[in-house]
């Protein structure tokens, strides 16, 4: 949606009239295009099918440019690899450089440069790929193209006295020797005394610090210098080494802007989206305007109340002049960086794609800003999954967090935006040592969050003639071509096709809206600038009874979204329902957990949405309002507007009819639910996770079983329905499922391993002609592979290990060969099976433990793939009466092979910046690594369900 920015400056000359109206068409025209792919939604699906596989179903990844040593023949070829392997789209990331490379090294944006990008674009859209592109190199904006006064700012508050008998004690002059290394300015000097009026002292200094003034008594000074924060781009690609960008200024955030315009002239990419990462401007708290614009937002001059910016000590004037001055900190990224970019970006028919999270700023707003919001996994969850491997030793001490990413999800449901993205698998563990089945309920955990168009991170370019392990990114879970698991790899993302499929289709279906108080986090106390950070959140989220709620109305079987001050003022209500992005988003109830600071205007358009027939719940009384011009009256203002509420109590809770509405008052958000009317899905009291899609008034249901049993019940959906089909993503199958009607509700026989997920397709009308679901029964008939299986070795390194016979299942590393020991790669097990079938039974084989993926074959066809826990593959289909013939391959790690290069130093990480590190940030060495077991452990066992 195109959103212009009222109050932002007006066109500087790089934006005038002639550029305006050459761009009108892609205005008009490509901004159309794009927001429609955003937007688009499948509203018809055929019962029991899939949703149509589209580029956006697809995975996509991050794909880093090492150097942008990049040629057309590499490119081609790794297109088609990535294409083949199920990818969906690629995210272009130029980065520093491979050592020995630098005679291919492409500076960023120049005509080579360009030649290949638009190679790309050409290649891919070929193939039925997308591209987008990071707006810059490394990470965050920045690069040449940024002179110092349009860097990066910070604020040094400098403390100084002023007495009519000595004079200013020191010369104003910036004490900072860091600060002084950059360039900086002498912004504002400020004096203070008690019982008089500030007084600005800025045009009375000189040059060497002296004050020309002359007052009475004692005096504080506070000089205030706007210093450049010297922050540089980090991990930039050649050409594209610079200062990082002051994002709060409009005119520097504009210059930006017009240098991709210089650079891709006439002949503008065809890309997607421009992405940018998370923020970290480390330190960035200023900008040359700042004052001025503070003065426009809150209504005073933050200049005059220097002292309480600066105070640590408890203090309510400095709380509130704290809130302000993050609050406007927030209202100048919004408008003059994310505003202005989507903007520029639409205005050429492209996208934005943007991670909100670490920024100074209202998540919400930031997210709902752009087209496509953006979170990000890092690091590795607990699962009890049985058999999951989780070594503490290869993980960081970061547990992700899912109600992170529902900042992102939120904001783009409540502006009809279809996709939601993130970076997927950050530091997920240890180089060499991610499988997939570690992936995959980290996956689940963010699809569960409202996650629906997910990016690996990530893919690094590399040369054909780069050997094993190829050219890495420091970071990333390392899903290249040499990957000894790549070619399982479209196994995976099939499953993530098809999930993505579902979770894109339709509209969200979430019956509440959890208001996010984010003036309680402005008002903190410590320091000045205050940074959302996903490494931070046992700070400014955990504790608060917002996260708490929330936390507890999920895990009771609510479903919600976040909503923010802004986003309350565009809600509607049509016939008690809360409805937004022009009607596409309904809910049924909004709740203001227990916090200290509520806007005056949002309580007031909290209650103007009762009137209108909404139902408010509040977990307590608002204390307070938010930031300090005229608060006493607005404080006021707000306890006078609560009174207007005539509750009737009943126990700990009070409801009050308001208008065509209600509002209640309940410190038990459970009890207040009750009494607002809402059912929760007690699908959950049996362990099950959720998430739902409305299609046309059906329903799709995503369940997955993180937990360490079994879950085969039938489970009550609050939805009405005449019958329900499942339909299973990791492999592909659908079928009608047993369903029994209780009080106009449908229940849904499900049977679920731990590790697996499953949807459930509720349909209005009965179906004919879907085949009858499967299940499995308690006590299977079981046959164990016992027979001699055949082991052989068939592509990997660093060499092949010989084809043996096994009279035991069991992994290749327990043979006594040490080449074994260093494989990496694939390997076949052969066996056979004398069978006779039985009709309508279900034959499942069940691999036990993999090490670490495997893709199986019965009788010459492929079954598919069996890449997590719990390792079984639907195979009657596949079966015949006598002999069969079973092959199953599996794909272990790089690790191993990387042992033994680091055993035989043999020199492969070679790169200029970080070069190559471990997961805790120091010089990476595997040589120490135990043998990680791989192959198939077993026991192979076909289960039959009669």
């Amino acid at each position: 949606m195109f959103f212009p920015c009222n109050a932002c400056p007006p066109m500087t000359s790089r934006y005038d009239l002639l550029q305006s109206l050459l761009l009108l068409s892609a205005l008009l025209l490509g901004t159309l295009a794009c927001k429609q792919e955003d937007r688009a939604v499948r509203t018809a699906v055929s019962a029991g099918a899939w949703p149509e596989k589209t580029q956006t179903s697809k995975p996509w990844t991050r794909w880093w440019w090492m150097g942008s040593a990049v040629d057309k023949d590499n490119l081609s070829r790794l297109l088609k690899a990535y294409e083949e392997a199920g990818l969906g789209g690629l995210e272009i990331a130029p980065i520093y450089g491979a050592k020995g490379f630098e005679d291919r090294f492409l500076p960023y944006l120049s005509p080579e440069w360009m030649e290949m990008l638009h190679h790309t674009v050409a290649t891919a859209d070929s193939l039925e790929l997308g591209i987008d592109l990071t707006q810059g190199t490394g990470w965050p904006f920045g690069g040449p193209m940024v002179e110092p006064e349009m860097a990066a700012q910070r604020m040094v508050m400098q403390q100084h006295t002023y007495s009519e008998a000595e004079g200013l004690d020191r010369p104003i002059l910036l004490e900072d020797t860091r600060a002084a290394r950059f360039d900086y300015v002498l912004h504002t000097v400020m004096a203070y005394k008690e019982n008089e009026s500030p007084v600005n002292l800025t045009d009375q200094i000189d040059d060497s610090g002296q004050l020309s003034w002359s007052a009475t008594g004692t005096w504080k000074l506070i000089a205030v210098f706007r210093v450049q924060t010297g922050q540089r781009v980090k991990r930039a690609a050649p050409g594209g080494q610079g200062f990082t960008l002051d994002h709060y200024s409009y005119e520097s955030v504009g210059n930006y802007l017009s240098h991709f315009d210089s650079a891709f002239g006439e002949n503008f990419p065809g890309i997607r989206a421009f992405y940018n990462d998370s923020f970290e401007v480390y330190g960035a708290d200023f900008t040359q305007d700042f004052f001025r614009y503070f003065l426009e937002k809150r209504g005073y001059d933050l200049r005059d109340y220097l002292p309480e910016l600066l105070a640590e000590e408890p203090a309510e004037r400095s709380s509130r002049v704290k809130s302000d001055y993050r609050e406007t900190i927030h209202d100048m990224l919004l408008e003059n960086f994310t505003g202005q970019w989507t903007d520029w970006a639409n205005q050429r028919g492209k996208m934005t794609k943007n991670q909100a999270h670490g920024s100074p700023g209202n998540l919400l707003d930031l997210y709902a800003r752009v087209d496509i919001p953006e979170g990000e996994t890092f690091g590795s969850s607990y699962f009890p999954i049985p058999g999951i491997r989780r070594d503490s030793a290869d993980i960081r001490n970061v547990d992700p967090d899912p109600i992170m990413l529902k900042f992102a999800s939120s904001a783009a449901h409540l502006r009809g935006k279809n996709l939601v993205s993130t970076e997927t698998f950050t530091w997920l563990g240890e180089h060499f040592k991610s499988a997939f089945s570690q992936a995959k309920p980290e996956l689940e955990q963010a699809f569960l969050a409202g996650i629906n168009h997910m990016f690996y991170h990530g893919v690094t370019y590399s040369p054909e003639e780069v050997d094993f392990p190829g050219w890495l990114f420091y970071a990333s879970l390392n899903l290249n071509t040499h990957n000894s698991l790549w070619p399982h790899f479209r196994g995976f993302n099939a499953y993530i096709q098809r999930v993505q499929s579902v979770l894109q289709s339709g509209t969200p279906d979430n019956e509440l809206l959890m208001y996010w108080p984010v003036y309680d986090v402005w008002a903190d106390l410590e320091g000045v600038s205050k940074m959302l950070t996903v490494h931070g959140i046992d700070e400014w989220l955990h504790p608060t009874p917002f996260y708490k709620g929330s936390k507890l109305l999920m895990e009771k079987g609510y479903s919600l979204d976040f909503v923010s001050d802004a986003l309350i003022e565009e809600l509607q209500v049509t016939e008690g329902q809360l409805s937004a992005a022009d009607g596409a988003y309904t809910a049924q109830v909004l709740v203001v957990p227990g916090l200290r600071y509520l806007p005056l205007a949002t309580l007031e358009r909290l209650l103007s949405l009762a009137e209108a027939g909404a139902t408010v719940v509040f977990q307590e009384q608002p204390a307070d309002v938010p930031g300090f011009k005229d608060y006493a009256e607005r404080r006021e203002a707000l306890e006078r507007i609560w009174k207007t509420l005539s509750f009737e109590t009943s126990a700990s809770t009070q409801v009050a009819t308001f208008g065509k509405g209600k509002v209640i008052l309940s410190e038990d958000l459970l009890q207040g639910m009750k009494l607002a009317g809402l059912e929760r899905e007690t699908l959950v009291d049996q362990g099950l996770r959720f998430i739902r899609r409305n299609l046309a008034g059906e329903r799709y249901y995503y369940l997955v079983n993180h937990t360490a049993e079994t879950i085969a019940t039938p489970i009550p959906l609050n939805q009405e329905g005449e019958a329900a089909v499942l339909m299973a993503p990791e492999q592909g199958k659908v079928g009608l499922a047993e369903t029994r009607r209780e009080n106009g509700k449908l229940s849904v026989r499900v049977h679920l391993e731990p590790g697996e997920s499953l949807i459930v397709h509720v349909l209005r009308n009965e179906s004919q002609g879907i085949p009858n679901w499967h299940y499995r029964v308690s006590d299977p008939e079981i046959r164990t592979l016992e027979s001699p299986w055949k082991l052989s070795f068939h592509q990997g390194g660093p060499g092949l290990p010989k084809s043996r016979q096994l009279q035991k299942i069991g992994p290749w590393t327990e043979s006594a060969d040490t080449l074994s020991l260093h494989f990496s790669g694939q390997a076949r097990y052969e066996t056979s099976l004398d069978l006779k079938l039985e009709q309508g039974a279900r034959y499942e084989l069940s691999l036990g433990k993999v090490r670490e993926s495997a893709r199986v074959w019965i009788n010459g066809q492929e079954v598919g793939f069996a890449f997590g826990i719990p390792f079984r593959l639907d195979v009657g289909d596949y079966l015949k009466d006598g002999i069969n013939e079973i092959t199953v391959e599996v794909a272990n790690l790089m690790a191993n092979r990387i042992r033994y290069l680091d055993q035989q130093g043999v020199t492969w990480r070679n790169y200029h910046e970080i070069n190559f590190v471990n997961i805790d940030y120091q010089p990476f060495d595997a040589s120490s690594w135990e043998v990680m077991p791989s192959g198939l452990v077993g026991p192979v066992t076909l289960e039959i369900h009669h």
